[in-house]
């Protein structure tokens, strides 16, 4: 039986009693009916799992109670970006779930000039929160031990201006080069930050790719057949992680 996964904000250490959060109790007792004693899993970000107990059940929530601190193994060795360019429907969701399957460490999303979704403050931070908690659940799905952080949206142009200037650089294009030739052919370092724009629904224009190569970022293409903007990004990074042997 998979052992349930829990994400707290709060520090967590061996001997601890610590209260569960209400989303988590809805599941754990409702939905999947564990009672007093099952196994879990807490995590908070600190890179370590924390083998608990489901402790004390009471009418307001439930307590678990960590037994043993261990090492997490499910991180990537890469530290991903994924700038992704805001994207209709239930599309960002879906993004958002599956690169944090994949490992990414952050997760940017981008206005460009064609995108069409516009969100004013408040509709920005109420998709923000939402988003977040897209990444903590696939986190917890997915077995990591830190949820990328899933940052406000930033025009490209901003966006562009504020990666770091070591920073791998690659915007999907599909007339650009391949990614081997992109990365010169040598092999990806673990410490070195990796930056992946994604254009929106229509592709990027002339002027986004203008800002980006002025940026210092390269166009590269994923082989033959044109993406659609919430399957590109996923297909770089599971490329990227392939070729620094995360998916052997």
């Amino acid at each position: 039986m998979r052992i349930p996964r829990v994400h707290l904000t709060i520090p967590l250490h061996v001997g601890a009693a610590v209260e569960l959060p209400p989303s988590a109790c809805e599941h754990l007792l409702r939905v999947l009916r564990l009672s007093e004693g099952a196994p879990l899993l807490l995590c908070n970000g600190d890179g370590m799992d924390y083998r608990a107990t489901l402790g004390e059940i009471g009418k307001r929530g439930a307590r678990a109670q960590i037994l043993e601190a261990l090492p997490n193994h499910a991180e990537s060795p890469l530290r991903i970006t994924l700038a992704q360019a805001l994207a209709r429907g239930e599309k960002m969701d879906w993004v958002i779930q599956k690169a944090t399957e994949l490992g990414v460490a952050q997760i940017q999303p981008i206005v460009t000039e064609r995108t069409e979704v516009r969100l004013d403050a408040e509709r920005a931070s109420r998709r923000l929160a939402h988003w977040q908690a897209v990444a903590t659940a696939a986190c917890e799905q997915s077995g990591r031990a830190r949820v990328p952080t899933v940052f406000e949206p930033l025009t490209l142009a901003a966006y562009a201006a504020g990666v770091d200037a070591d920073a791998i650089r690659l915007a999907l294009d599909p007339d650009g080069d391949a990614l081997s030739n992109a990365l010169n052919g040598g092999a990806l370092q673990n410490t070195t930050p990796i930056h992946i724009v994604v254009g929106p629904e229509g592709g990027l224009s002339e002027r986004d790719h203008a800002q980006l190569r002025a940026a210092g970022f390269s166009g590269v293409r994923l082989g033959p057949r044109i993406l659609r903007t919430e399957t590109a990004g996923l297909a770089a990074i599971a490329s990227l992680q392939t070729l620094a042997g995360d998916l052997r």
